[in-house]
């Protein structure tokens, strides 16, 4: 395979972030300037202007410069996808400058660099995976514990006007309509429910 072109990739989640850094690291490993592809905004997705037309550039043999595998995104699963679509379907190579062993730039000819960098990829994908896994875990079990001690969460309840109860009382006797109730209290409909029934369960 002849020698393709060298590209490189910089992503800062908002316009404010500099993204001098990257851009140093990249054309310290001779990407010039030109080929460089920044993107200034979230990793949330892959529906960036930059981005896609890097994707567009790519040709097999190419190789693309980031500084660290994040750039790409913040969700490894897509991340991963995007992996294989740049090394397996555009065969182009990838090289994350953080992480020497993310290189799949053949060595002698064989498959070693894209099978390291495959392997180290997806033991970080189970790593990211199982720190979000107890981070959801710590905090459920934080708000669990703030819950026993009274700590409450969301909006804090609203207060019913004074005329709720003899409105409540009409409408349980099918005098009133819930709607009208909910009207002549200047709250929704869904709220004088919602208060309604939590009267009924008091």
């Amino acid at each position: 395979m002849e020698d393709g072109r060298i590209y490189g990739y910089v992503r800062v989640s908002t316009r404010e972030q500099n993204e001098d850094r990257q851009l140093l690291a990249l054309l310290g490993c001779s990407v010039r300037e030109e080929s460089i592809f920044i993107d200034k905004q979230s990793g949330k997705d892959f529906n960036r202007p930059a981005y896609q037309r890097l994707m567009k550039e790519l040709r097999p043999g190419d190789t693309l410069f980031v500084k660290s595998i994040d750039r790409l995104g913040r969700d490894y699963e897509e991340i991963m996808n995007q992996w294989r679509i740049i090394t397996k379907e555009v065969q182009a190579f990838i090289v994350v400058l953080d992480i020497p062993l993310l290189d799949t730039r053949q060595k002698d000819r064989d498959l070693t660099g894209v099978f390291i960098a495959d392997l180290v990829l997806q033991i970080l994908s189970y790593v990211a995976q199982t720190e979000r896994e107890f981070i959801r875990q710590r905090q459920a079990e934080g708000i669990a514990v703030a819950r026993t001690k009274g700590v409450r969460f969301g909006r804090p309840p609203q207060e019913r006007p004074e005329a709720f109860d003899e409105l409540c009382e009409a409408w349980h006797n099918a005098e009133i309509s819930a709607r009208y109730a909910a009207k002549q209290l200047g709250v929704s409909a869904r709220t004088f429910q919602t208060w309604a029934n939590e009267a009924e369960g008091a």
